[in-house]
């Protein structure tokens, strides 16, 4: 379990929050336009620092989950945060130069480009689940951009919010990148301040508080929320395989990660194959799990409760509870378990899961799955098993959700030339790789005239020769 960690001093965060945001606006004033050679050594920073206390960071991430797979923190967070400050330095050159855009043949000889422009101070509030790579994808992205950001991290990664803190001063000046910490109060009045951007990552409820204070300076934000993330496997795909791959993403981090399959889609017949490959696929990986050090732990004892208390609803309503695994709750852990014979009456049906529980619905048809799909709120991710381009078409234009993975679960958003986002319930805005670069750049429109030019045709006083020109330009 975790041991105790004081609090954050609310008021010595809040002057915090104040001395950065207004050392990073008089810094943004001074010079607003950083050349790539400066965006370049922040974003080498950035990595050093990862490179340099990778095994610090793991060590304080582990703390506050009461156990954290180290293998899993490299994997899941400082590897592709890596891979991401590689993406952008890359590609730095060519994202920002200026892209020329057609004109109408009646402007021409005139040319158009559109010119990205740092937005100035952005805001990135981060999620205890992923803290460092929900902190450096977005960072990453803001600094590519040439902006200046102060970080708000979760007061549920204590431990981490703070190494965090000291890493970021060790290797930025304050006026560059700042870290905050803090519980609610400290997260409400950072999402009230007129940031340029403001970047959340969060639950769909807390996203909406967010937004609203955002809009009282109309400060423009991008939501990265979650939601309950389907996954539909077609009979003829192999159940094993499906299982295998399914049951990796859901156990990943043990089911804490936005994007984890959150239900599948069976085809019906196929319930008892599937339980039999996954708790195959289980026992492999994680043998004794409450003792494994490469199964992670629910990350508080309130989280453990309400998954708990889910399966507990689930059984009471007559649902199957099939744990893949023997664990002791003592240890803060909880065994990937399958739920069979769900309803909308349960509330692990209602709620995003978030945890390794996974509710099995039996369907008969695609049509019927599909069907099941678009009746509730649009997802982050849909996972679709199935070697059959015509049908995966079909699912990919017949659906919609922030992200889509074929034949696999969860990496797709491992992938640095892809957009990030939700739609709708399940957030908006993207970011990673370009669509990062352009979330947190004006992409500003510049209208050149040249010298010479025809617009004195279409100026007063007008005449018959303006009447026969307008007559040609609508005909």
């Amino acid at each position: 379990m975790q041991p105790h960690f004081e609090p954050h001093d609310t008021a010595a965060e809040l002057a915090h929050l104040a001395q950065a945001y207004a050392a990073q606006r008089e810094a943004y004033a001074a010079a607003p336009y950083p050349p790539m050679l400066i965006r370049r050594d922040r974003l080498g920073w950035l990595r050093h620092m990862l490179l340099t206390h990778g095994d610090e960071i793991a060590e304080a991430i582990s703390a506050d989950f009461g156990h954290r797979s180290a293998h899993e923190t490299r994997v899941l967070e400082i590897f592709p945060s890596l891979a991401g400050i590689d993406h952008a330095m890359s590609n730095l050159r060519k994202w920002m130069k200026p892209k020329r855009r057609g004109v109408s043949i009646w402007f021409k000889p005139a040319s158009n480009s559109v010119v990205p422009q740092p937005l100035g101070v952005v805001g990135i509030i981060v999620p205890w689940n992923y803290p460092l790579f929900l902190a450096v994808g977005p960072l990453t992205a803001a600094l590519a951009a040439g902006n200046r950001a102060v970080v708000k991290m979760s007061e549920f990664t204590p431990r981490f919010g703070e190494t965090f803190r000291r890493l970021i001063t060790q290797y930025f000046d304050e006026d560059e990148v700042s870290v905050i910490n803090g519980g609610a109060d400290v997260a409400q009045a950072f999402s009230a301040y007129a940031w340029d951007h403001l970047l959340f990552t969060g639950s769909t409820s807390v996203g909406k508080l967010v937004m609203r204070a955002a809009s009282e300076n109309l400060t423009p934000v991008t939501l990265e929320l979650g939601g309950k993330s389907p996954t539909i496997v077609h009979p003829e795909f192999p159940i094993a395989t499906a299982a295998q791959r399914i049951l990796h993403g859901k156990c990943l981090n043990a089911g804490q990660t936005c994007v984890a399959p959150d239900y599948v889609l069976l085809p019906e017949g196929k319930e008892e194959a599937f339980i039999a490959a996954a708790r195959e696929a289980v026992n492999g990986w994680y043998p004794n799990p409450g003792s494994n050090p490469d199964y992670t732990g629910v990350a508080s004892p309130r989280h453990l409760k309400r998954l708990q208390g889910y399966l507990d609803d689930a059984a009471a309503k007559g649902a199957r509870i099939v744990p893949l695994a023997e664990v002791d709750a003592a240890t803060g852990k909880l065994a990937p378990t399958l739920v069979l014979g769900v309803n909308d009456t349960m509330t692990v049906m209602q709620d995003e899961i978030f945890g390794p529980v996974m509710p099995i619905i039996s369907y008969k048809t695609l049509d019927e799955a599909l069907a099941y799909v678009n009746a509730r709120p649009r997802p982050l991710a849909l996972y679709y098993f199935d070697y059959d381009n015509t049908r995966i078409g079909r699912v990919i234009s017949g659906t919609i959700s922030g992200g889509v993975a074929i034949n696999e679960t969860v990496v797709h958003v491992g992938q640095d030339d892809l957009p990030f986002g939700g739609v709708g319930p399940s957030g908006m805005g993207h970011y990673h790789g370009h669509e990062g670069f352009e979330t947190f750049s004006k992409m500003k429109p510049v209208f050149a005239q040249s010298r010479l030019n025809g617009t004195w045709m279409i100026r007063p006083p007008y005449g018959k020769r303006f009447e026969q020109l307008l007559k040609f330009m609508l005909r």
